[in-house]
């Protein structure tokens, strides 16, 4: 913590993820990434040359999380790592600060905070009893076109023909790349766990009015669905064991490739407006899609992130190799294919990334912390609960607390 002025940052995780992170801090300011730990020595290495090759910063591997926040370099963390691990990393980063052998300024997890509300408010405890500030990663929240729409939304039509009353986000691919995420035991749940915490957090975003906290919109009732609409299918089932190994069996112990939720949210002032957020890895298209929309008495917004200004078409003789050089979670390389131009923008990283470098050099307030990603974490299990029960219950429930979905359990059956 030499210079009060730039930020060290350390990533813990070597992943997709992580790798996104890297891209989006070129274009961060006051920060450098310095340090990588992963429990793979090799990919570890591999992520620290990605930075360097960046120039986001002169990065090393660590041989230990310990390590890494022991490092008086390293001011801030970036928890990129698996789900199943989140614990027993955030455990070691708190019991090496509190045992007096680093200093962090800051800690900042991926989405979602834990796979379960338990394991959520265990990370939050963790962090707040070593004196650790925190910042919850929701890149959506920073897209550009979430950013500015919601903005103009607000100030023009909300401002002289009444708040929105209703919020759509829907976040859709083809499936995770990594086969942990495949397995309801490792990864907390399926779709609804990997990606409703996106869509969730957006619909009651857009719902927020710019500058009040989220607080002032309050969820009060819950509406899920779950269901294996694809993969769960024998001829998908076994191609999916072919491509993730013999541990991701959807024949007998599947995960839910499609999510629904309906939250019915209480806004200041007693007003009811509704967030309604999908998920899905049973999605056919050209990759990744975003999509948000909000309405209101005399307007709406509307982002679909495949609606790209950039388009290109390749003919049937163009047969190049597989890959993610137009879109993320790309399928097809022939036909008209969008490209999105600068993903790590167009999705929120880089606005993110650099709220938070602020943050944590005490520049600026955060937008969201552990105790925003733990929210998000009860919402996710309300949707899953009232899935299993097949009716609407309100928020929060009880015995949320202690609720483990059945398809992290592995006793889910579509």
């Amino acid at each position: 913590m030499k210079n009060g002025n730039r930020l060290g940052v350390g990533f813990v995780g070597s992943g997709f993820n992580a790798r996104f992170h890297l891209q989006a801090f070129r274009a961060v300011r006051d920060a450098d990434v310095l340090g990588v730990w992963s429990p793979s020595k090799k990919h570890a290495e591999e992520t620290a040359t990605l930075a360097r090759r960046l120039d986001v910063g002169q990065a090393k591997a660590y041989r230990s999380i310990a390590d890494l926040v022991a490092d008086p370099a390293i001011d801030a963390l970036w928890l990129c790592g698996p789900n199943f691990a989140r614990i027993e990393n955030v455990e070691e980063i708190a019991d090496t600060v509190a045992g007096g052998k680093g200093e962090l300024k800051g800690v900042a997890c991926e989405k979602p905070l834990a796979r379960n509300v338990a394991e959520a408010k265990r990370v939050t405890e963790l962090v707040k009893k070593a004196g650790i500030a925190t910042g919850y990663l929701e890149n959506q929240l920073f897209a550009p076109a979430v950013i500015q729409g919601r903005a103009i939304i607000w100030a023009r039509g909300a401002a002289l023909t009444g708040r929105p009353y209703l919020a759509r986000a829907a976040e859709e691919h083809s499936g995770p790349h990594m086969p942990w995420f495949w397995q309801g035991r490792l990864q907390g749940g399926g779709v609804l766990n990997d990606m409703m915490c996106h869509s969730s957090l957006v619909v009651r975003h857009l719902l927020t009015k710019p500058d009040a906290p989220l607080s002032s919109v309050r969820p009060v009732r819950v509406t899920g669905h779950i269901a294996s609409l694809k993969w769960s299918q024998p001829t998908y089932a076994k191609r999916l064991q072919r491509t993730m190994g013999k541990d991701v069996d959807y024949a007998k112990q599947p995960a839910e490739d499609f999510a629904s939720v309906m939250i019915e949210f209480e806004a200041d002032g007693g007003a009811i407006v509704l967030g309604e957020a999908t998920t899905s890895w049973s999605f056919v298209g050209a990759g990744l899609r975003l999509s948000a929309e909000l309405l209101g008495p005399e307007y709406s917004m509307s982002w679909n992130s495949l609606d790209s200004g950039l388009k290109l078409f390749f003919s049937r003789e163009v047969k190049g190799k597989a890959g993610e050089d137009l879109v993320e979670k790309q399928n097809a390389e022939i036909g008209l294919m969008p490209v999105i131009a600068g993903e790590a923008a167009a999705y929120g990283y880089e606005a993110e990334d650099r709220h938070f470098v602020r943050v944590f050099l005490g520049r600026d307030a955060p937008q969201l912390t552990f105790d925003d990603g733990l929210e998000v974490v009860r919402l996710l299990m309300t949707a899953y609960m009232s899935a299993e029960q097949g009716k609407t219950l309100g928020f929060p429930p009880r015995g949320l607390d202690a609720f483990v979905p059945a398809v992290a359990r592995g006793t889910w059956k579509p």
